[in-house]
């Protein structure tokens, strides 16, 4: 295993090596090659159709409270990585240019022989892994649960393995979706599932290679902060050694134009994901409902164990985007800091004024957003299973009467 994941880094991008590698094996980032491009972009237009499809079935079982809610947690899912990739297509140039800051600035600052930076360096690289590992390793088995549900069930049932042979049943779909065709006959059944199972194999690919790439750029924006914190708290060396003016002017400038191009760049990235974080809050709040509901009134525990699982991965999903937007903003906020712990107290005042500039630069908070109405902080997902737990409450009730 570890021999296969060594394969996934690249020298030259130490930080992202494994998040690009997936980008481009799922097709998001686009490669040049005309054929390849068009195989790409025929697969993603597949899946595209499936989520369609998924829609019109829902149409269809809308008299069935139990078919809805399943059907309509699931679309709404689709729904959100459907959204990630058409916009990631949409701004690849966007994606590209913020992908392309992350591996510079990351290379430079590799490039320090300060022990205490590189630790920091080598703390965040290793976190990186762990994260996007994991959250892989939590995606693929979400994806292996959906694909075997069905056949666990027919050959864990004996009664409804009868009821379907009896036509009192009907064969349980890998995801629910619409075909212009009998569905409960073999044929029909297997070309389904065949086309389901893709759909869900390649969604889940989207997931982890969108999701674990933001997650890494967020990573990044709070160890460059924090790197830029102690590099202003070094501006002018220590008190007792005496710095050249020409070295304080070259650091002050280079630590200004850092910040200038990390606010920049996460501007930018906040662009290109707040959209979608708008969209995921509310999908999340009603999946959320919908799934605690389904676990409260399912009696077989199979099928409790799989909406928990589906549960877990749904909270999941929200949760590591909030931590981690979280986390930047109080390293963006914690940055003015740097310039009060250097030693301008001993300094002319020409260099306090020229600190002053920078300190009025960092006034600028680098802070992510779910579109124009709230912040991506951890106090927003507590807010959402608050709301979610209302929702499931007035759904549970309304059941009841």
């Amino acid at each position: 295993m570890i021999a296969i994941l060594s394969k996934l880094e690249h020298h030259k991008q130490p930080l992202l090596g494994p998040n690009i590698k997936a980008l481009n094996f799922w097709g998001l980032l686009l490669p040049d090659n005309v054929f390849k491009k068009a195989f790409y972009l025929f697969m993603h237009f597949a899946v595209i159709i499936f989520v369609a499809t998924e829609y019109v079935d829902v149409w269809f079982v809308k008299n069935d409270i139990g078919l809805l809610l399943i059907n309509l947690k699931i679309t709404m899912l689709s729904t959100v990585s459907v959204c990630k990739v058409t916009t990631f297509l949409a701004w690849q140039k966007y994606w590209k240019q913020i992908i392309s800051y992350v591996v510079t600035a990351d290379l430079n600052q590799r490039n320090t022989v300060q022990k205490e930076k590189l630790k920091m360096i080598k703390r965040v690289t290793k976190y990186c892994r762990k994260i996007t590992y994991s959250y892989w390793f939590l995606m693929c088995t979400t994806v292996v649960i959906v694909m075997f549900q069905p056949m666990y069930k027919y050959f864990s049932s004996a009664t409804y393995r009868d009821n379907v042979r009896s036509g009192n049943d009907t064969y349980l779909q890998v995801v629910s979706s619409w075909v212009p065709f009998n569905k409960n006959t073999i044929p029909g059944y297997v070309v389904a599932s065949i086309y389901q199972t893709y759909a869900a194999i390649y969604g889940g690919g989207w997931i982890i290679s969108f999701d674990t790439n933001a997650i890494v750029i967020m990573s990044f924006f709070k160890l460059e902060l924090e790197l830029l914190r102690i590099d202003c708290r070094e501006i002018f060396g220590a008190e007792k050694i005496v710095i050249k003016d020409e070295d304080v002017k070259r650091r002050l400038m280079d630590c200004h134009k850092r910040h200038v191009d990390l606010v920049k760049f996460a501007r930018l990235f906040d662009s290109c994901l707040s959209p979608i974080m708008l969209l995921y809050m509310f999908v999340c709040s009603v999946m959320l409902c919908v799934t605690a509901y389904q676990i409260t009134i399912e009696t077989n525990t199979m099928q409790k164990f799989l909406m928990t699982e589906y549960l877990i991965f749904g909270v999941a999903q929200l949760f590591i985007y909030c931590w981690h937007s979280n986390d930047v903003f109080y390293a963006s906020d914690s940055l003015m800091c740097g310039p009060y712990e250097s030693v301008w107290w001993s300094k002319s005042v020409k260099h306090r004024q020229d600190l002053l500039l920078l300190i009025g630069q960092f006034k600028k908070t680098v802070v992510f957003s779910a579109g124009p109405f709230t912040k991506l902080t951890v106090t927003t997902f507590i807010t959402i299973l608050k709301g979610a737990y209302s929702y499931y409450t007035l759904l549970s009730q309304s059941q009841m009467k």
